[in-house]
């Protein structure tokens, strides 16, 4: 019997909220249910099993990143996009590191291909990098870059990894810079 009240949105919902207040490694099936005052078998009515809830959970931060990052890029290009799209993904990082650290778990092309949330990130990265004048496979390989230099960063920073004097703001905005000038010259490379 389904438990009145509770619905897949909810469920991730509530698990975003956990992730966020404690941890990607503390949204278990068992929080959960302790969380709506349910037992565990009550909750796979609504989810497969953790992993079908870690990827729901991916789903609705990727969602919600996109959002920010779309706002943010809108009518600008070069430099502008690229600096807003950074920007807009630090900090969503920053303000939701559970979700965040969701969009980073391995998951599967086939468990997300056919999503809206997939192809709209792709449409946002791929459409930011157009600006540079990229084509395939250099979009590929731009993407990758960007999102391994984001990601570091904004692990690194949120591990409280920064402990140099200079303001890490600073830093990220050189960082920008230098992203800014690689993707200018990309095809001389």
């Amino acid at each position: 019997m389904v438990r009145a009240g509770i619905t897949v949105d909810r469920l991730v919902q509530a698990a975003a909220e956990l992730a966020d207040e404690g941890g990607l490694d503390r949204v278990t099936v068992s929080a959960l249910a302790r969380r709506f005052g349910v037992k565990d078998a009550s909750l796979y009515s609504h989810i497969r099993n953790l992993r079908d809830l870690r990827v729901r959970l991916a789903l609705l931060a990727s969602g919600e990143m996109n959002e920010a990052i779309g706002a943010a890029v809108a009518g600008r290009s070069g430099k502008d996009a690229l600096v807003a799209f950074a920007d807009a993904y630090r900090d969503y990082a920053l303000a939701h590191p559970g979700r965040y650290a969701a969009t980073q778990q391995r998951i599967e092309l086939d468990e997300v291909a056919d999503t809206a949330v997939f192809r709209r990130a792709v449409e946002l990265t791929y459409g930011m990098l157009r600006g540079y004048g990229l084509t395939e496979p250099d979009l590929t390989d731009a993407g990758r870059l960007l999102r391994s230099t984001f990601h570091g960063y904004i692990h690194i920073e949120l591990s409280g990894g920064f402990a140099h004097a200079r303001p890490v703001a600073a830093s990220w905005a050189r960082s920008l810079d230098a992203l800014h000038r690689t993707l200018e010259n990309w095809g001389n490379a």
